[in-house]
């Protein structure tokens, strides 16, 4: 087992995710700063970025990222994910928006998918805008996969010159319409990967626990957080971003690998040497 320091990524409060299923959810600024001081200081360096307007709903605006981004930055010092993905439905202009503000990376998902009874539509035009504008803010993007077509697609579109040459794969399993949160699944994607190409786990509910656990172990990287997973344990809600966060520091500890500090992330994603914002 590698030990290379792990990466934990929190992404905090989501885009679907309301107060109604998770009363405590981090909705106005302030709280979503709160929140993500409160994951870094239980061991996560990356936090993967959603806002939310005045009424709770979720918004690519670009003064709410920037309002979200100073409260973070004021906080505490992380690695600044922004997500590119927003709501299901939102218009590509304005997903690509807040990039203006140059977080050190951006999230790329790479392919059109069901996401359970809606179409999360991410066309080559689309992946093709998205990437430009990640690319002309100075960003890393983290493509995102939620099967196995889209970490496939990866070839193509770089033959294309459409991707940049330094990027980070996220694998997102468990999603209804995408591959499933198994250990086998985990694996198959991981083989396909090009050797030294950095890589993290997400997974939904329940899976979220063995997934990271197992990406650990595989000497990968990690994401949790309140936009996966609402649940510590069967019936039992989580206290915070933060309580899932230490747990994998937890993990982290027994299994005898080192959890990355926020510098540490940024030499391991090759951000070191990016102008930071």
């Amino acid at each position: 087992m590698t030990t290379e320091p792990l990466i934990i990524t929190c992404a905090v409060v989501g885009a679907e995710l309301t107060r109604e299923v998770y009363p405590d959810l981090p909705k106005s600024p302030d709280e979503i700063a709160v929140a993500a001081e409160q994951a870094v200081a239980a061991g996560a360096s990356v936090i993967h970025l959603h806002v939310r307007d005045e009424a709770g709903r979720p918004s690519q605006r670009v003064d709410i990222f920037a309002e979200v981004s100073d409260k973070i930055r004021r906080r505490c010092d992380c690695i600044l994910q922004y997500s590119t993905g927003g709501a299901v439905g939102t218009p590509l202009s304005e997903r690509c928006a807040p990039l203006q503000l140059r977080p050190e990376m951006a999230t790329l998902s790479m392919g059109t998918m069901n996401f359970g009874p809606e179409i999360y539509e991410n066309s080559e035009e689309t992946i093709t805008a998205i990437a430009a504008a990640i690319q002309a803010n100075g960003c890393m993007a983290e493509l995102e996969i939620f099967d196995l077509g889209m970490l496939e697609s990866i070839d193509r579109l770089a033959v294309k010159k459409i991707l940049p040459e330094e990027y980070h794969i996220d694998f997102v399993l468990g999603v209804p319409g995408g591959m499933a949160g198994t250990f086998r699944n985990l694996a198959l994607l991981v083989d396909r990967l090009t050797v030294g190409r950095t890589w993290s786990v997400a997974a939904l509910g329940r899976q979220q626990l063995p997934l990271t656990t197992h990406g650990i172990a595989m000497g990968g990287h990690v994401r949790v957080g309140l936009e996966d997973n609402i649940y510590y344990r069967k019936g039992e809600l989580a206290q915070s971003n933060a309580q899932l966060v230490a747990r994998l520091v937890r993990l982290s500890v027994e299994l005898e690998r080192p959890v990355a500090t926020v510098a540490e992330a940024r030499k391991i994603l090759g951000l070191d040497d990016r102008l930071s914002f």
